[in-house]
């Protein structure tokens, strides 16, 4: 493994340890180097599993243009999500394992079948066993977000943890492009968009997705939650804060944050 590589998820791994934020990691690896920012990632979840962490499934990041802007980023990426990372059963979420958080709200789907052969767009719904509304608490290890597009495939796609309605839902009963998402934080408007705004459908980042892990050579499997990606913009959160995202056809998720920060 080229050893830039090796430093940058050392650096990474530091930072999330420590519970500090670090300088990006682009003076390692070129800002735009995608394929090497993934060999880090590897390195970073090798490391997680060998710790005894387990693999619950995948999440799509810089799918919405306004995140896109947000980030000065043009492309979607991916991260590894964890089972340590599902917080959904809680009735407070921890904030002092976090450094720098936001929220999403997303489309989750959860796999009822592997993907990693034919990714017509036909196998690539018959593959999903259910959706459900999530809310996607992003992170960055990266001080400030100050992030290139290798920052954050690096740092795992500014992955934190997530939380999952609990309320399944077939994609025989709705298309995910229809779906209208709107946002609240402390009972005030914080973000609104669209299935449309996910890629033009979460669908098809799911299709993305796939192809992508498959191409890497690690597959999308039967059993995993695929997190499909931003519907609106990202909103700042932090200790004390109540968070409620509606998504139309798919009913609401609350989390609700306790603790302090770092």
């Amino acid at each position: 493994m080229n050893s830039t590589a090796e430093a940058a998820a050392s650096r990474l791994a530091d930072a999330r340890r420590a519970g500090k934020p670090c300088a990006p990691v682009r003076d390692l690896i070129d800002a735009q180097d995608v394929a090497l920012a993934y060999r880090v990632q590897r390195l970073g979840v090798d490391r997680r599993t060998a710790a005894g962490e387990r693999i619950a499934g995948r999440k799509i990041g810089l799918t919405a243009p306004v995140v896109q802007q947000q980030l000065g980023v043009d492309q979607p990426d991916f991260g590894v999500l964890f089972d340590t990372m599902d917080v959904s059963a809680l009735a407070v979420v921890p904030v002092g394992g976090l450094l720098q958080p936001k929220v999403e709200a997303e489309v989750a789907f959860r796999l009822g079948a592997d993907l990693g052969g034919d990714l017509s767009p036909a196998t690539v719904r018959a593959a999903v066993a259910h959706a459900e509304a999530a809310i996607e608490i992003v992170d960055s290890r990266i001080a400030d977000w100050d992030i290139s597009i290798a920052d954050t495939v690096a740092d795992n796609a500014s992955s934190g943890l997530f939380v999952l309605s609990g309320r399944p839902v077939p994609l025989s009963a709705f298309e995910p492009a229809d779906v209208v998402m709107r946002m609240t934080v402390d009972g005030a408007p914080a973000s609104a968009g669209t299935g449309r705004d996910c890629l033009g459908d979460p669908l098809a980042a799911l299709a993305w997705l796939a192809r992508t892990a498959r191409d890497l050579g690690d597959p999308l499997r039967a059993g995993e939650i695929v997190l499909s990606g931003a519907l609106g913009r990202m909103v700042p959160v932090g200790p004390g804060s109540r968070v409620r995202a509606e998504i139309s056809s798919l009913g609401s998720v609350d989390v609700v944050f306790g603790g302090d920060l770092g």
